[in-house]
């Protein structure tokens, strides 16, 4: 007997860069179904709307068919039982980012045992970018092309005029 295997990628995705896409991408071809949770990020300040934000991480994933993207807030656990979902997708970058995933990964595997946490970590050619560093590049006038797909540059564009 198979099952079908939903996985949650979540995340403020402010904006979604080429290494939020890379993982994305590796998890689409893993599991049956990705969910891409948009997360209302109501304690941070974004510089993209949750709507905004939405319309940018459908647009960057519309061509893989086994990928929806949907907002979330609260805790992540109730969300990945909402989708009924078994896995949590985390992608890594470096050594801090996986000190901070793995405590993570151990709170939502007391909270939700039954739902495992994979981490992918990010391909070397996009290993070095973060949301954090393509916004401040580019509120600073400074380029972001090739960190970022082109509709996620021109919303970053249109931010600065």
């Amino acid at each position: 007997m198979s099952r079908s295997v939903v996985a949650v990628y979540s995340g403020t995705f402010d904006p979604i860069t080429l290494g939020h896409e890379d993982v994305v991408y590796r998890a689409a071809q893993m599991f049956d179904k990705v969910v891409v949770a948009v997360a209302a990020a109501h304690h941070k300040k974004t510089l993209f709307t949750l709507d905004e934000r939405l319309a940018l991480a459908q647009e960057v994933t519309q061509d893989f068919g086994n990928v929806s993207v949907v907002p979330f807030s609260g805790l992540l656990f109730d969300f990945v039982h909402s989708q009924n979902a078994r896995v949590i997708v985390r992608g890594l970058r470096s050594v801090t980012d996986y000190d901070y995933e793995t405590q993570m990964a151990g709170m939502n595997r007391h909270l939700a045992p039954e739902v495992d946490t994979i981490f992918l970590h990010t391909s070397a050619s996009v290993q070095h970018i973060s949301s954090t560093l393509v916004r401040e590049i580019s509120t600073l006038g400074g380029k972001v092309e090739g960190l970022v797909s082109p509709a996620v540059l021109k919303a970053l564009q249109a931010k600065r005029s």
